[in-house]
């Protein structure tokens, strides 16, 4: 069923009142097909979870949701078990699901908003561990020749939160299911980054105890889009040259860092920003998290393109005194 003139308020976690002129929930792939195949050349694009975007202003064409839902296991060995995920699937859900079934290795990534479609178009990663650590393969729509493809782990071409979804391949696509091959036995468990190591310490590092960690974290930290309206992490964590991160050792010794390559180190967006006196302040209705200056919020009634300024000018300052390039990490629509 398609609607008119619609409010997608409801249907992004930044809470942007913005119209679509067409709008439609999808249940399964043969309803994906059909509407596209009716909708011809006219515009329209699709959107998961509404937790990885900035909308800006309204769309004239057909706004996609998709709903479909269902998952199975496909194949089980003793030690492994490849599980596949319709695209409308909550993320966070879908990790409760493989912790009651006792398969490990998305533990790490528990409570990162957003649909199973969409995690491998971001390679969703948190806490040490990425996507593609786990990904099989995907069920696409080729939207060009309106014909379903699959693509394995080396076609995706995943990146740090990147993939061909993202760049050759965005807005040519459209993800209708993931498999992912996880764990039945004790692996090696990522638990090193950020504080995950001290809020795990006395406790057995079982895949449900690390994903407690996890989201116990993650609450402390990051606002509940039902609370107030945000996308996560607006900015990539910047990856810049050995010798560059030297030189802005000198002048900030306290600035924390991760090892990313011999030749590349990692530095904390949020620190970034808050160093420049960003966390907690507010430009009407647009701001930034007082918990996290990762985190852009909608106090109530911000519109998108106060959002993106906001966003613009943090860029701007941190290049200007770091000499460092914030890349955003949400779609900007």
């Amino acid at each position: 069923m398609i609607t008119q003139h619609f409010s997608l308020k409801n249907y992004n976690t930044f809470g942007i009142d913005v119209e679509t002129e067409f709008f439609a929930l999808i249940t399964d792939e043969k309803a994906l097909f059909e509407t596209l195949k009716s909708n011809g050349d006219k515009p329209f694009r699709v959107l998961g979870g509404g937790s990885n975007v900035l909308l800006t202003q309204d769309y004239k064409g057909l706004t996609l949701v998709m709903k479909n839902k269902g998952i199975s296991i496909l194949k089980e060995t003793k030690n492994h078990v490849i599980i596949e995920v319709q695209a409308g699937e909550n993320w966070h859900d879908l990790v409760l699901w493989t912790l009651e079934k006792d398969f490990g290795g998305i533990e790490n990534l528990a409570l990162i908003p957003g649909s199973v479609g969409a995690a491998p178009i971001q390679n969703i990663g948190a806490y040490g561990v990425e996507l593609s650590t786990v990904f099989h393969r995907c069920k696409v729509l080729d939207l060009e020749r309106l014909s379903f493809q699959e693509f394995d782990k080396n076609d995706c071409e995943f990146g740090y939160r990147s993939s061909i979804f993202k760049s050759q391949l965005k807005g040519k696509t459209i993800i209708t299911r993931v498999q992912l091959k996880l764990s039945k036995q004790p692996h090696q468990s990522h638990t090193h980054y950020g504080n995950l190591q001290s809020t795990l310490k006395g406790k057995e590092k079982t895949i449900q105890n690390i994903a407690a960690a996890v989201i116990a974290i993650r609450k402390s930290k990051l606002p509940d889009p039902a609370q107030i309206g945000n996308s996560g992490s607006f900015f990539k964590n910047p990856v810049i040259p050995t010798n560059q991160f030297t030189k802005l050792q000198e002048n900030y010794p306290e600035i924390p860092h991760y090892p990313d390559t011999l030749e590349r180190v990692k530095i904390p967006a949020g620190w970034l920003i808050e160093k420049l006196g960003y966390k907690g302040k507010r430009f009407g209705d647009a701001g930034v998290h007082d918990k996290q200056a990762l985190v852009l919020v909608n106090h109530g009634n911000a519109k998108g393109k106060e959002l993106l300024a906001l966003a613009r000018e943090i860029q701007a300052q941190v290049l200007q005194h770091f000499y460092i390039k914030l890349e955003i990490e949400v779609n900007i629509l």
